[in-house]
C-alpha cells in the first residue's frame, strides 16, 4: 500500500524574521494622525523538510519595529524541533508568557508564530486555510476605507470604492463638530447612492457623553455602525453609547485575545464585534473569536489583514463584513483580489500571504 509522506508528522528547523517599511500610495488620515507608511515583520517559518510558511504583523509605528522583531526571533528556542502542531504549540506558549502576558509586543509576537504555524501546515497539505480547517469559500460582502479627508476627499474616494463593485465604505470621522461628520456623511451618500452601505469610525476620539450627542444627530443617517467611539478598553463607556444610539456600534480591533472579547460581550459594550487577526491571537485566537460571536449571535467583521481574513471569514458562522485594504499589496506575491465586491480565492494552499521578493529587497530595514 502507498504511504502518504504528508501523513507523517515533521519538526519545527527555524525562523526567519524581517522588518519592512512600505509607504502608502495614499497617506491614512484618521482623527488621531496620519499613517503614511506600514512598519511590517515578515517571518518565515521552515520545516527539517524544507517547507515554508509566512506570516506578517503590522506594528502601527516603525519605532516598535526592531523589538516586536526581536521577540518573535526569541521564540525560536522554544518552538524549533518541536511537531508542526500549531494549536499544541499555542497553548505551550501561551503557559511560557502567562506571568508576563500575552498583550502588547508580545501578542503580537505569538501571532506571528502562530499565523506562520497555520501557513505551514496548510501548505504541507497542500490545501488553503479554509479547506484545511473544513470551510469553503464564501461570497462575503467587502467594503474600502475612506480617511479623514474632508467633505469633498472623502466623497470621491468612496464614490471610487463604488465604482469598483465595494458593497460598502467605511470613513474615518471625529471632525471638530458633528455638524463636519455629518456633511462628510452626506456628501459620501450622495456619491455612491443608497445602495451602498456606509460605516465610519471614531478611532477613540471622543468621551461617553460626547458620543452620545453625536450620535443622536447622526441616528437619522442609515449608517450600518459607528465604530470605537470612546476608548477601546472603556467597556461601560461603550455600553452607555450602545444603550442610547439607535445605530449599531462597532468594536473589537483593539481587543487583545478572546479573554478581552469576552469581557466586552459580557459588558454589552458592542453590538458588532471586529476582531483583528494578529491581536486577537493569529488564527488559532480567530476561532476562539468566532465561536463566542456564534454563541452569543453576534455578527463579526474583520479588521485589516485582508488575505488570511477573507479565509477566515469563510470560517466563521455570523460573518458580516470583509474589510479591505491594500497598504501591504507591494509586498504581497499575490494580493487579494475583489471583483462585484466580494473575495476572489486563490488556488494557492496555505493563508494568501506570501512574498514578492524584490519588493521585500526594496524596502527592508
Amino acid at each position: 500500500m502507498k504511504t502518504n509522506s504528508r501523513n507523517f508528522q515533521t519538526k519545527i528547523k527555524s525562523l526567519k524574521v524581517r522588518t519592512v517599511l512600505v509607504p502608502m500610495s495614499d497617506p491614512h488620515q484618521t482623527a488621531n494622525g496620519v499613517i503614511s507608511e506600514s512598519p511590517l515583520v515578515l517571518t518565515d517559518l521552515t520545516t527539517e523538510d524544507g517547507l515554508t510558511g509566512h506570516s506578517l504583523i503590522f506594528t502601527y509605528t516603525p519605532a516598535a519595529l526592531k523589538p516586536a522583531a526581536a521577540l518573535i526571533r526569541n521564540l525560536e528556542p522554544l518552538i524549533v524541533d518541536s511537531v508542526l502542531a500549531p494549536v499544541e504549540l499555542e497553548q505551550q506558549l501561551a503557559k511560557r508568557f502567562r506571568l508576563l502576558g500575552t498583550q502588547g509586543l508580545v501578542g503580537m509576537a505569538l501571532a506571528a508564530v502562530d499565523m506562520a504555524l497555520w501557513d505551514t501546515f496548510a501548505r504541507r497539505e497542500e490545501k488553503s486555510l479554509v479547506q484545511l480547517l473544513g470551510g469553503v469559500e464564501k461570497a462575503i460582502p467587502a467594503y474600502g476605507a475612506v480617511g479623514y479627508d474632508g467633505i469633498r476627499k472623502s466623497a470621491e474616494t468612496a464614490e471610487l470604492w463604488a465604482k469598483q463593485g465595494f458593497k460598502g465604505v467605511k470613513a474615518k470621522i471625529g471632525y471638530p463638530t458633528v455638524s463636519e461628520d455629518l456633511a462628510v456623511i452626506r456628501a459620501m451618500r450622495s456619491a455612491v447612492g443608497k445602495d451602498v452601505a456606509i460605516m465610519v469610525d471614531y478611532n477613540q476620539s471622543l468621551t461617553p457623553a460626547d458620543a452620545v450627542q453625536r450620535l443622536r444627530v447622526l441616528d437619522g443617517e442609515g449608517l450600518t455602525w459607528v465604530e470605537e467611539p470612546t476608548l477601546a478598553h472603556d467597556y461601560l463607556g461603550h455600553a452607555h453609547i450602545a444603550k442610547e444610539a439607535k445605530t449599531p456600534i462597532q468594536c473589537g480591533e483593539n481587543w487583545w485575545g478572546a479573554p478581552d472579547m469576552q469581557h466586552a460581550i459580557e459588558a454589552h459594550a458592542s453590538d458588532f464585534v471586529m476582531p483583528d487577526v494578529m491581536k486577537i491571537g493569529g488564527v488559532t485566537g480567530w476561532m476562539r473569536a468566532a465561536a463566542l460571536a456564534q454563541i452569543h449571535n453576534i455578527r463579526l467583521s474583520n479588521h485589516l489583514w485582508p488575505e488570511i481574513s477573507a479565509q477566515l471569514m469563510c470560517l466563521t458562522p455570523t460573518a458580516h463584513w470583509l474589510e479591505y485594504a491594500d497598504w501591504w499589496n507591494p509586498i504581497i506575491a499575490e494580493p487579494l483580489v475583489i471583483e462585484n465586491g466580494t473575495a476572489v480565492f486563490s488556488d494557492s494552499p496555505g493563508s494568501g500571504v506570501a512574498w514578492n521578493e524584490d519588493n521585500v529587497a526594496q524596502f527592508e530595514i
